[in-house]
């Protein structure tokens, strides 16, 4: 029989401290929050700090909330951390399949969260389809989006350049052990180490009763493939959406882009953004990848600061 493995949620930020040199005098406050949807569902999110958070986070798809935790860690700001529906602690987004990467439908699911538990936030930062929502977000919502930060994404990813994470996101739908779930992992993620993988599991996975594991999003993937034509479709109508979206921005814009092979951006990507969007800033990360929070989280840390908050 499998080993029940314990799992505190609140229990492993000194692994994220210490792993990256981060002081950890006491443990940071951090808890458990909630927006409703209006319709039986809610979104669940972490609140970082007792004051009203500067600042909103959104993850990529397959992701969750913790993803930001070393991140949030060296900020040391008031900030939300959100789980994006159907991901994570919140409830799923809908009936149909492609509801859950769709990053318009969780826009208007994520601006009833920022309206409720952050509306006076100084940014929006989106890692992926997170990215994606954010966009769509400063379009439906504008007023909630005074600056915009995009980590390695932007409309129109080929999907040969996002294969790796497609591969990754369409593999088994269990796991016997946690070990099988973490080789998987090391596979895709052979840069980093195997503790910020294990913590990483753990926050984005759950044991069963009778000791597998299944990812938290999983729970919401249905047992039938979506049309491929269905997802084709409303992913392209998406995409032209969005950046008939980044066109229309007027706030400060930052693009930070992961530069190792495993980026889903390339040079076109980043010339499209100029061609849209003048004013967009690019900060290039040459050590990360596709995601650069887990690659690179103080140095993202650093660059959000000064975005954000600096002179």
């Amino acid at each position: 029989m499998t080993e029940h493995v314990e799992y505190d949620e609140f229990g492993l930020f000194h692994e994220n401290a210490q792993e990256y040199g981060l002081p950890f005098d006491q443990p940071p406050v951090v808890r458990r929050v909630e927006a409703d949807m209006g319709d039986g569902r809610h979104l669940s999110a972490l609140q970082w700090k007792d004051a009203e958070p500067e600042l909103v986070l959104l993850h990529g798809g397959a992701q969750n909330a913790h993803t930001w935790d070393t991140v949030a860690l060296a900020l040391d700001r008031p900030l939300l951390a959100i789980d994006l529906p159907g991901h994570g602690h919140s409830d799923g987004p809908g009936p149909r399949p492609v509801a859950q990467l769709n990053a318009t439908s969780n826009a208007t699911d994520v601006a009833r969260a920022v309206r409720a538990l952050a509306p006076q936030a100084a940014a929006v930062v989106g890692m992926s389809l997170g990215g994606l929502t954010t966009i769509a977000l400063a379009a439906e919502a504008p007023e909630l989006v005074r600056k915009v930060v995009l980590v390695d994404v932007l409309p129109g990813i080929t999907g040969e350049r996002a294969k790796h994470i497609t591969d990754f996101v369409n593999g088994p739908q269990s796991f016997a052990s946690l070990d099988d779930l973490l080789d998987l992992t090391m596979q895709f993620n052979p840069t980093r180490s195997p503790a910020s993988l294990r913590r990483g599991i753990l926050h984005n996975a759950e044991q069963q009763s009778d000791g597998t594991w299944v990812w938290r999003w999983a729970r919401h993937r249905p047992e039938a493939p979506a049309d491929r034509s269905e997802v084709s479709g409303a992913t392209q109508s998406m995409y032209a959406g969005l950046w008939d979206a980044v066109a229309g921005i007027t706030v400060p814009f930052l693009l930070a882009r992961g530069m190792r092979q495993d980026s889903v951006l390339g040079d076109d990507d980043e010339e499209e953004l100029h061609r849209r969007l003048p004013s967009a800033r690019v900060v290039s990360f040459d050590g990360a990848g596709h995601s650069i929070q887990g690659d690179m989280p103080l140095e993202l840390a650093a660059l959000i600061e000064e975005f954000v908050f600096g002179p």
